[in-house]
């Protein structure tokens, strides 16, 4: 069994409109069950933070909930250091509500008007949180081309100093794009199974090499 402690976020979080209705999105969390499932099976020893709202089956490791950006944030928070890898896989809220109100907003009110505000990236503070680890984050595009859609994740591992980013949804095309921080290359895969079994292999490569 590997020593290596990994953390794996995955599934939805919520943003509160009222004590009642929320603001999610459509993550299933089957592609972070899958990964957690597949590094479990390498023999890491693997902690999934996973959205209170994710259909698919919880993987068969450790399972802390979380709700909202915030709920995550906390959890993250307590582990500073606390893990050599993190995939960071939850599809988190980009806009927070800003005109949350108590209780329930009554069903029969004529109109709503529902104000957002950008939420803070939790991927831009997990290498302060982990300056150790090897950090894995998502880039998910549906507008623009594909390779628009790579050259934002490679922003992103940039700004964020990730070590690899992995680029899907509609902009980049069918399967997964694969990118490191230390390379030019794009690397395509082609389901949630496959590119499982890429990061567990880039992911002892890369801690072999550390």
């Amino acid at each position: 069994m590997s020593s290596h402690r990994v953390l794996v976020t995955c599934g939805p979080a919520h943003e509160p409109i009222d004590d009642v209705r929320r603001l999610t999105n459509q993550s299933s969390g089957e592609l972070g069950a899958i990964l957690a499932n597949t590094l479990a099976e390498a023999g890491f020893e693997v902690v999934c933070y996973r959205g209170e709202g994710a259909t698919h089956p919880a993987p068969p490791v450790p399972i802390q909930p979380f709700g909202t950006n915030a709920s995550l944030e906390k959890l993250l928070q307590k582990e500073v250091g606390g893990f050599d890898a993190v995939f960071h896989v939850a599809a988190l809220c980009d806009f927070l509500v800003d005109n949350y109100r108590p209780g329930k907003i009554r069903s029969d009110t004529d109109r709503l008007t529902i104000r957002l505000r950008p939420a803070p990236k939790i991927i831009s503070t997990l290498r302060a949180l982990f300056p150790a680890a090897a950090i894995v984050g998502w880039k998910y595009e549906v507008e623009g081309t594909g390779e628009r859609a790579l050259e934002r994740g490679r922003r992103q591992m940039s700004k964020c100093q990730t070590d690899a980013c992995v680029v899907n949804g509609a902009a980049y095309g069918e399967g997964f794009g694969f990118l490191m921080a230390k390379s030019d290359e794009v690397l395509h895969l082609t389901d949630k199974r496959t590119l499982s079994r890429h990061l567990v292999g880039w992911l002892q490569k890369f801690l072999q090499e550390r």
